[in-house]
């Protein structure tokens, strides 16, 4: 998977190509930034999902 970015949850670093175990990455992603902006994004899709799950349920 050359020229495709991932973002190592172990190491924190992003990586071009897979070069660790896939159990540790996240992506792949286009670019550099992307990759090193992946848990940010997973962050603020699970808040986004939490709170659709409350207005589902209510309080």
């Amino acid at each position: 998977m050359a020229g495709k970015y991932w973002f190592n949850i172990e190491t924190h670093e992003v990586e071009e190509g897979r070069k660790s175990d896939w159990t540790k990455l996240m992506g792949p992603y286009a670019t550099r930034d992307e990759a090193a902006h992946a848990l940010d994004k997973a962050r603020r899709r699970t808040e986004a999902w939490d709170l659709e799950d409350q207005e589902k349920t209510g309080p």
